[in-house]
């Protein structure tokens, strides 16, 4: 499903170099719930820029899916994204003059949205418990509901791969326990892999994946 061979990422800081990824090479198996762990500056989040195909590596090769993706040309990189990837962050990524139902509906706004779409969006949005919400604004939705729209989101192109950066950082506890769980759904309906960077060890269950990282390798 991912295999990361010998992957490199160096930033440039100014003068100075930051190795953010030092030879790291994994495997994450299709269909499961995959937590990187590690210290701050580890490189997990570098990681998941990469599956993403949001950031390039320095060197070495990320395949997933199928796809070698350093071969892919920056529009192939856009649709990868755009089709294959649902991404859910910590800040949650939402447009402020969007309404929930639009904010889901976001990576389709471009080529137009057609009644079905749309009437998706809003069945999306009243299974993560936002019927009432569906025409608020982000500025109006408390972190826990922002979060939830972002889920919906991830879920309306059923991807085959999400990706999740902290996803539950800003949220409560009960909240959080809310994000896990439809992240879990969502692997279990579809058959999605889920990729989530996380501090927090407390939503791991045993027959989780988790690799840990520190200094930009996986931690024996």
């Amino acid at each position: 499903m991912i295999d990361v061979d010998n992957v490199t990422k160096t930033y440039q800081r100014g003068a100075a170099e930051v190795r953010a990824l030092r030879g790291l090479s994994c495997t994450i198996p299709q269909g499961v719930m995959a937590f990187v762990v590690g210290p701050s500056g580890s490189g997990k989040s570098s990681l998941l820029y990469l599956l993403g195909a949001l950031d390039q590596p320095t060197s070495g090769e990320v395949t997933c899916l199928g796809y070698r993706l350093s071969q892919f040309s920056r529009r192939q990189r856009d649709a990868y994204r755009r089709d294959e990837v649902g991404f859910v962050f910590q800040n949650f990524n939402l447009l402020a003059n969007l309404n929930a139902v639009d904010n889901v509906l976001v990576p389709y706004l471009p080529q137009g949205v057609s009644p079905a779409r749309r009437a998706q969006a809003v069945e999306l949005l009243t299974r993560v418990g936002l019927a009432e919400r569906v025409d608020h604004r982000p500025s109006q939705l408390s972190g826990g509901e922002q979060q939830r729209v972002a889920i919906a989101r991830a879920l309306l192109k059923r991807p085959k791969l999400v990706l999740a950066d902290e996803p539950t950082g800003e949220l409560d506890s009960e909240s959080g326990a809310e994000v896990y769980r439809y992240l879990r759904e969502l692997r279990d309906e579809h058959g999605s892999t889920v990729v989530i960077v996380t501090h927090d060890r407390t939503h791991i269950q045993p027959s989780d994946h988790v690799l840990t990282l520190r200094d930009g390798r996986v931690s024996e």
